[in-house]
């Protein structure tokens, strides 16, 4: 749902501008450095966007779902890097507190978030619970006005410069499922957090990620995500629900930079005494690519429309997650293939959207979870 077609077209406008003026042309810095230069973070403070999905009423910019789509298929044009960096505040990292948190949680936390002197990030993963999140052995005890917690996250995306983590904890052991799980909301000054090393990845160069150790961490009994035990695991779900939706559209920006970098070397790259554009394989590339992300594009919409409308997107999300992160993928291939030789070098930007692009079909969730949850989705809609 738009709210106001003229103030939507004004902030897009905005990170259209943005994206082209500042954030592209520090592409190849960021890659080098494996650091986002900090003018770059400011700019995006100023336009609002670490406050994409937060209340009005603590600052942000409460966008819709269709709002938040849109906006993102602009801001990704561009190394996803630059949205990974607030992409744990918008999502994962700040929407469980949305949704689930008291009145005096919200408060004491979204206003910096929405700001970005917060940087939120979310603790689900585990060493031995990755898709089957439901199996973690992160543990919470209570001890008085407080609980402790110890365990192990692993791959949490922006640990190293958090400032808040929603850890997801086990406060029941006697509920092995997800029953037993908890949400904390963990200051990441606490005693007893230990950072891993960050972790060296294919690509995402610019964004970070490492294990987030907790040894003994007391946290306050106030700060258990709603005030009630046992609703973590159901506060995940619905954020990794609208999670996959968000990456789904991040997909369909990216692939939107690299057909049209594809293209425009296509018509420009001459053989045979023709751009190689003329030449109907090279084509039909283009046109697989085309299609492909226009219907990607259109599941986004279609899923987010349906969400603000009050409907249940599970089987949408899922549906849209799995094809614009296959299709992002495809694209990526086609367009190193269309480059030739210069596509397997680095000076070309295709072979680095060709390494970042393949993170997409394996968090908020693998491809294979994503045809779990459709293919569940469908055979609860038959025994309805």
């Amino acid at each position: 749902m738009i709210r106001d077609d003229e103030t939507l077209e004004l902030l897009l406008d905005s990170v259209r501008r943005f994206v082209r003026a500042q954030l592209v042309p520090a592409e190849q810095e960021v890659d080098r450095t494996d650091e986002i230069p900090s003018r770059l973070v400011e700019g995006m403070k100023e336009l609002g966007l670490f406050g994409m999905t937060i209340p009005e009423e603590y600052g942000g910019l409460a966008l819709t779902m269709e709002e938040e789509v849109r906006v993102v298929f602009e801001l990704t044009q561009t190394s996803p890097a630059f949205r990974s960096l607030l992409g744990t505040t918008v999502g994962i990292g700040s929407q469980g507190l949305v949704w689930d948190g008291t009145a005096e949680q919200k408060q004491a936390w979204l206003p910096r978030m929405a700001t970005g002197e917060v940087i939120a990030s979310f603790c689900l993963t585990e060493p031995e619970a990755g898709s089957d999140a439901a199996s973690l052995r992160t543990r919470a005890v209570r001890l008085g006005d407080h609980y402790v917690l110890d365990g192990t996250k692993r791959f949490i995306t922006n640990a190293p410069y958090a400032g808040l983590f929603t850890v997801m904890a086990r406060t029941d052991p006697a509920q092995p499922g997800a029953a037993g799980i908890s949400a904390f909301l963990v200051d990441a000054k606490t005693p007893g957090i230990v950072l891993g090393r960050p972790d060296r990845k294919m690509g995402h160069a610019g964004s970070h990620t490492c294990d987030v150790v907790f040894e003994g961490c007391r946290v306050p009994a106030a700060n258990l995500l709603g005030g009630v035990e046992g609703q973590g695991f159901r506060t995940a779900m619905k954020v990794l629900d609208k999670g996959r939706l968000h990456i789904a559209a991040v997909c369909v920006g990216v692939a939107t930079r690299m057909l049209a970098d594809a293209l425009r070397y296509a018509m420009e790259r001459k053989q045979f005494g023709q751009a190689i554009a003329e030449f109907q394989l090279v084509q039909a590339m283009l046109a697989d690519s085309q299609a492909e992300l226009y219907a990607a594009r259109c599941m986004v919409i279609d899923a987010a429309q349906r969400r603000d409308a009050g409907e249940v997107i599970a089987l949408q999300a899922a549906s849209a997650k799995l094809f614009a992160s296959e299709m992002c993928g495809r694209v990526a291939d086609r367009a190193v293939q269309i480059f030739g030789g210069a596509g397997y070098t680095a000076d070309s930007g295709i072979e680095r959207f060709y390494r970042d692009v393949r993170l997409f079909r394996i968090y908020e969730g693998t491809s294979q979870i994503q045809q779990l949850v459709i293919a569940r989705q469908m055979m609860r809609a038959a025994q309805a």
